[in-house]
């Protein structure tokens, strides 16, 4: 995302007194995401898991405070699904919202219809660049579970993922310095 465009949202935001919220979607499978660590010399740590395409789907939104909000699937994510995490972002979060999240097709059909049928009065939405997703702030909240919250954690079956899962988001949410991080690992600056 260009920081121009961020600065335009956050202006109108402002203007508004709408609070913004990022949204990003990944999937979590039941591969682990292996990354270095210790063992004793000679001992080289060795991780079992189970060959199979079976994952969760996650929704993520983050704000500008540090707070961070989720929705998870044992399936793929669906436009009634978008629609659903805005309702709930709208309960959750007090006063009108401006969301920005990508040109994903889950976030069209049903969010339209939600949208013209009222939604439009309490959210605003805006579409990142299709071609610089790594600008997202949003992602730093898949590489922090990814690649530290859940390193080298093998589950068995997708309740067990559910479970981790389910852990390490409550472990982020209790660090919103972190999340506030993540718009500065994306090269913006954003005052709160």
């Amino acid at each position: 995302m260009a920081s121009g465009s961020l600065a335009g949202a956050e202006k109108k935001a402002r203007q508004e007194g709408s609070s913004i919220v990022l949204i990003d979607e990944a999937g979590f499978y039941l591969l682990p995401g292996l990354v270095r660590t210790y063992a004793p010399r000679g001992q080289t740590p060795v991780l079992k898991s189970f060959l199979t395409y079976d994952h969760l789907s996650v929704m993520s939104g983050i704000t500008m405070a540090g707070q961070l909000y989720t929705l998870v699937r044992d399936r793929a994510l669906n436009s009634t699904d978008s629609v659903r995490f805005l309702k709930h972002l709208r309960r959750e979060i007090k006063g009108k919202l401006r969301v920005i999240w990508d040109g994903s097709p889950i976030h069209r059909k049903e969010v339209r219809r939600f949208m013209a049928e009222g939604g439009a009065k309490h959210i605003g939405i805006e579409l990142l660049p299709a071609y610089a997703p790594d600008l997202n702030p949003a992602e730093g909240v898949w590489q922090q579970l990814k690649n530290v919250e859940l390193r080298n954690v093998t589950c068995q079956n997708l309740a067990q993922l559910r479970l981790e899962l389910g852990l390490a988001i409550m472990r982020l949410r209790n660090k919103p310095h972190l999340v506030r991080s993540f718009f500065a690992a994306a090269g913006l600056s954003i005052e709160t």
